[in-house]
């Protein structure tokens, strides 16, 4: 049985558990793996493309492999106006990705997500849930440096 299948038998007679499998599951492999829906759907006795909606429904959440920096941009109105696209021109630019895709070293992943709460220092991104303030061209590989 795999690492995936244990982690889902934990939660499938619990109500609304396919939630806490994702979250434990993601939490292990730091993505869920598509086989895992699909082991999920069994367990839950729902329709694979059920188990998928869930699964993609929460911006938390990614089906497939991402890398092991996780780095988020706010594409919120504030951050928007504060200069957010010319932080992610330049975020593409240094790692060699663009927004949605993982580093072919599986070191970093570009997502978007919605306001992170810091609005009073926009641009903001996180990485791994690290939020940085203020961010500008400028301070973008100082801060990739702590990851690389």
């Amino acid at each position: 049985m795999s690492d995936y299948q244990e982690i889902i038998n934990r939660y499938k007679d619990m109500r609304g558990g396919i939630i806490q499998a994702y979250h434990a599951v993601q939490d292990h492999y730091g993505y869920i793996p598509e086989e895992a829906v699909t082991a999920a759907a069994k367990a839950f006795k729902m329709p694979k493309a059920q188990a998928y909606g869930v699964a993609t429904f929460y911006s938390y959440f990614k089906v497939g492999k991402r890398g092991r920096n996780v780095i988020r941009i706010c594409e919120s109105a504030p951050c928007h106006v504060a200069g957010a696209d010319e932080l992610v021109k330049t975020l593409e630019k240094e790692l060699g990705i663009k927004m949605g895709e993982t580093t072919v070293d599986g070191r970093f992943t570009l997502e978007f997500t919605e306001c992170v709460g810091q609005c009073q220092s926009t641009p903001v991104i996180t990485i791994n849930g690290k939020p940085y303030a203020n961010v500008t061209a400028d301070n973008v590989a100082a801060i990739l440096a702590e990851y690389r």
